[in-house]
């Protein structure tokens, strides 16, 4: 029998995704009839909108079906450019946004164009787990800048300004914040322009594909809009998945200067091509239809993110700094526990609860639970992982 081929040092080295393995894991065992309770899901419990819908259906019955510009449709990029220029509050031409397959395939684009081997990414921690995994199939290593459920998981900006190196190339920053919910304030955020604007040669991605998604009272901020003195350095991240449920469409898309948004247009235009034609039109109406839509879905993840805070809150042992958006919690499990790897594989197994590992996010002493499910879910889930904690 013929072994099989050897695979790259890139393949050998990658990590699969540890959040969708948990979900593909715990649908396994559902469909096997066991009695599965899922707070893992990073994805809208909502359908997408009916307006977009209709008019992705709509592109279709008029032949919109071929291929289209690799960095997007036209009119697609120009309305986003207006969007971030009128709501962010930065100016933008259509040159400077290319429409992707998703967030995720932004982050990728905009990683293998300024990125060289050698090259450090500064990551706060902890963090979305995809962006060390995409680091590293740029060439470059990951310098962690590490926070805890103790100092609210605020970034620490001596700490990042003494990791700061002459390899270091790309900040990434995420808010609101996958995992921990956190939003950066404006004082914040104007603090650590200041920063950047002390290093010359250092990048910043600012991931903001959960803007939508606050608690009462919170507002959003884009960090490319805080300093015009280092906006050219500023490349924004964000999409259509959580604002508007859209998670199966593959719609994102990146921001920032011209010169490496065209560059990773060219780099699309040699891996992907152009993003599904039709499904773009659906964007297109998202983008200049009614947001009574988004603020509805938001204020439902507000209430029911109120309710996942109280429940947590009530079990002894859980420390949990309140999320002030998206849609997650991020609490601390009891000192007793040490494994989180270990405590979600047994949580599944023993009581049927899939929950998503701190370890994946850079953190072994949490947990990461989702509220973009029902008040019934959440309160199921709440009962399993007290029975859970029980246990140890």
């Amino acid at each position: 029998m013929l072994s099989p081929p050897e695979l790259s040092h890139r393949a050998i080295a990658l990590k699969p995704s540890l959040t969708l393995e948990i979900s593909a894991k715990a649908k396994a065992l559902q469909a096997e009839g066991r009695d599965i309770c899922s707070l893992s899901a990073g994805e809208p419990d909502f359908n997408t909108p009916d307006f977009i819908v209709e008019a992705a259906r709509e592109a279709l019955s008029q032949g919109i079906t071929r291929y289209g510009p690799a960095a997007g449709d036209p009119e697609l990029r120009a309305a986003l450019a207006d969007k971030l220029s009128q709501e962010n509050g930065i100016a933008t031409n259509p040159e400077q946004v290319l429409i992707c397959n998703g967030g995720k395939q932004a982050i990728y684009n905009l990683f293998q164009v300024v990125l060289n081997p050698g090259d450090e990414v500064l990551l706060p921690s902890p963090y979305w787990l995809s962006y060390p995994e995409m680091a590293a199939l740029a060439g470059a290593t990951t310098v962690l800048i590490p926070s805890s459920a103790s100092d609210g998981f605020r970034l620490d900006l001596d700490a990042l300004e003494a990791r700061i190196t002459p390899k270091s190339r790309l900040l990434v920053i995420n808010s609101p914040g996958n995992p921990t919910g956190c939003v950066m304030q404006r004082q914040e955020l104007e603090a650590l322009a200041e920063l950047v604007a002390r290093h010359p040669n250092l990048l910043v991605m600012s991931d903001e594909i959960y803007e939508y998604l606050l608690a009462e009272g919170e507002q959003h901020i884009s960090f490319a809009s805080v300093s015009e003195g280092i906006k050219d350095r500023c490349f924004t991240v964000n999409g259509f998945a959580k604002g508007w449920a859209m998670t199966g469409w593959r719609l994102g898309y990146l921001a920032g200067n011209a010169t490496v948004i065209k560059a990773a247009s060219a780099l699309q235009s040699q891996s992907t091509s152009n993003v599904c034609s039709f499904a773009q039109k659906g964007a297109l109406a998202a983008i200049r239809g009614s947001r009574d839509c988004v603020t509805d879905m938001a204020c439902s993840y507000n209430l029911r993110r109120n309710f996942l805070i109280e429940g947590l809150q009530s079990i002894p042992g859980i420390t949990l700094i309140p999320p002030k958006g998206a849609f997650y919690a991020f609490p601390q499990l009891p000192e007793r526990i040490t494994d989180s790897m270990d405590f979600c594989r047994r949580a599944l197994e023993d009581e049927g609860l899939a929950v998503v590992p701190g370890v994946a996010f850079g953190d072994d002493h949490c947990i990461r639970l989702s509220c973009a499910v029902s008040h019934e879910t959440i309160t199921n889930g709440l009962e399993r992982l007290q029975r859970m904690l029980s246990k140890f």
